[in-house]
């Protein structure tokens, strides 16, 4: 299969790599940006990048199509042909597909709203015995089988797409299969990126929250921000949500001539920070009480950030709710941006996030640890220190700007270019060269008092004694990675080391070895194994060191045997 995969990258070699698995049905007409092929799967859309789609062009076409787009519970012993002929009685559908979380789920996107409105006009409210149903209409529906008899499968018959996190094991599996570090990186993209189904997903989700807020701002829009649409988004990734009310009409409208002139009244309140926490309040609160499949509502509204935080049990969806965050939203565009300029940018982060996840660098849970978003900028941020550079800093990216790429939010300069040009790269260094670089590079980095700024390119004096300082792009004054104490600084540091010197030994670098390449770097630190214990014998290395050691001995061995004539072997010992 990772064979599969690098001639695939091969194949697009220059163009935005972004390879969703192709499982899903498609039905009517084949659906945006896939065409059938001949054994019924879909080949992904893989735009060359002077032809790529800029950011708003295509979350405006999500949006659209989550518009025409249904999510259905389904009976455990659905058939495809009975759903798919009873759905189609109802309109054209474009694409669908069947998933699995706590039930069998179906996402159905019809070619046009009529067919939406077909199907809530034939839907009834559910009539309880002991309960009573809250009336809120949505597009999320329950499929009930009325002749129960005539089904005769036990088990559903129905392709279900996984929607979870690759196993380590498996995936493990699947890089050892690669013929190169850089083959193996492709692959842990391949494996770890969201899908086309889930993206669309995270979308319709979207469109049935907004559902709830357009009962008080009909006008509004929720939009998705961060991983989901930053095209560094993995496999179970959190859903952020931005509330935009920015799109309402009225808003800085300049006022007629005239004797008169008409305006709203509204409520006043003493900032825009206490209306948002009041607007996200009321909001959580009818998501928590009308959203079917929403629970687990948290309101977090002291946070720097208000927002509120639950979980949307048909999609497997952990999801935060904000709003008046349009900084959040400029970050988001730009690192899609940085995706898109070179197909090494996402194979490197994902390899460099992943193998960081396996150390015990980055966690799910808050704290002390390196985030993503960090690891991120560390990686952009060497990007843009090669020699010739791989992708252009921000100050670069806003030299380019046009008058409509300007933005300034709360005093903030977020301008950059949202439709970069940006010429092929002359560096040919492969993404071993790159891997290699990233460790030695942070593994001697002056943290002690040095800053990381992409929006230069370059480190600065640290102007704050926190262990790690990330600027942020946009709100200068603030380092991102204000959270990381000493501890996890060492911890990243010494891995590094590690894993710099791991790569540089002959005997990892070939298939032949077991493990070898990037899958060495994904055996877990012993620190990680072994847990809390605070009573541990201090070793010269690593258990993952020693480990090497003995597989690269362990191979000599084997080669040695093999190269004797006449078959005679000698017993090497191995040295602890």
């Amino acid at each position: 299969m990772a064979a599969s995969v690098w001639r695939r990258v091969q194949a697009v070699a220059g163009r935005q790599l972004r390879v969703p698995r192709p499982h899903s049905r498609s039905a009517g007409r084949s659906s945006v940006g896939a065409a059938p092929v001949a054994d019924g799967s879909e080949e992904p859309d893989l735009p060359n990048k002077a032809t790529a789609k800029t950011f708003s062009a295509l979350q405006a076409e999500r949006h659209e199509q989550a518009e025409r787009t249904i999510l259905i519970s389904c009976p455990p012993n659905v058939t495809e042909k009975k759903f798919y002929n009873y759905l189609a009685s109802y309109g054209t559908i474009n694409k669908y597909f069947f998933y699995e979380t706590f039930g069998i789920y179906a996402l159905v996107e019809f070619s046009g709203k009529e067919s939406i409105e077909a199907v809530q006009r034939a839907s009834t409210i559910p009539g309880l015995q002991h309960e009573c149903a809250v009336p809120f209409k949505s597009r999320f529906f329950n499929l009930r089988n009325n002749h129960l008899g005539s089904q005769t499968a036990i088990h559903p018959s129905v392709h279900r797409l996984k929607q979870s996190v690759i196993p380590l094991n498996e995936l493990l599996q699947n890089i050892s299969e690669a013929k190169s570090i850089d083959e193996q990186l492709y692959t842990v993209l391949e494996e770890m990126q969201l899908t086309e189904e889930n993206t669309r997903l995270r979308f319709l989700v979207c469109s049935l929250i907004k559902e709830i807020a357009a009962a008080y701002f009909p006008e509004c829009s929720i939009r998705p921000f961060g991983s989901t649409v930053n095209n560094f988004g993995k496999m179970g990734c959190d859903l952020d949500m931005f509330l935009d009310l920015d799109g309402i009409s009225g808003r800085n409208k300049a006022k007629p001539g005239g004797a008169f002139s008409v305006e709203y009244q509204t409520k006043r309140v003493a900032s825009e920070r206490v209306a948002t926490q009041s607007i996200l309040s009321v909001i959580g609160e009818c998501i928590d009480q009308f959203a079917p499949g929403c629970t687990g509502m948290q309101k977090i509204l002291n946070a720097r950030c208000p927002l509120v935080r639950f979980s949307h049990q048909p999609s497997g969806f952990q999801c935060d709710l904000t709003a008046n965050n349009r900084i959040a939203m400029r970050s988001t565009e730009l690192l899609y941006i940085y995706s898109t300029l070179d197909p090494r940018v996402r194979a490197l982060v994902f390899g460099i996030r992943c193998w960081a996840r396996v150390q015990g660098i980055t966690s799910s849970v808050p704290g002390a640890w390196i985030t993503n978003f960090s690891l991120t900028m560390m990686v952009l941020f060497l990007l843009q220190r090669r020699n010739p550079p791989i992708i252009p800093t921000l100050d670069q990216l806003k030299g380019q700007a046009a008058e409509k790429d300007v933005h300034i939010i709360e005093s903030h300069d977020c301008t950059f270019a949202s439709d970069y040009k940006m010429k092929s790269s002359q560096n040919t260094e492969t993404l071993e060269d790159l891997l290699q670089d990233f460790f030695e590079f942070y593994g001697s980095f002056a943290f002690n008092n040095m800053s990381i700024n992409i929006r230069k390119g370059k480190e600065q004096n640290k102007p704050e004694p926190s262990p790690l300082h990330i600027q942020n792009p946009f709100e200068q004054a603030l380092n991102v990675s204000k959270n990381v104490n000493q501890t996890q600084l060492d911890r990243f540091v010494r891995a590094a080391r590690e894993s710099a010197w791991i790569l540089q030994q002959e005997g990892l670098k070939h298939p032949k070895a077991n493990p070898w390449g990037f899958s060495a770097l994904l055996l877990p630190n012993s620190q990680t194994s072994m847990g809390k214990s605070k009573k541990r014998r201090r070793q010269p290395a690593s258990e993952r060191i020693k480990n090497l050691l003995d597989s690269l001995k362990a191979n000599k061995q084997s080669t040695d045997s093999l190269s004797r004539p006449n078959g005679h072997q000698k017993n090497i010992p191995i040295v602890r």
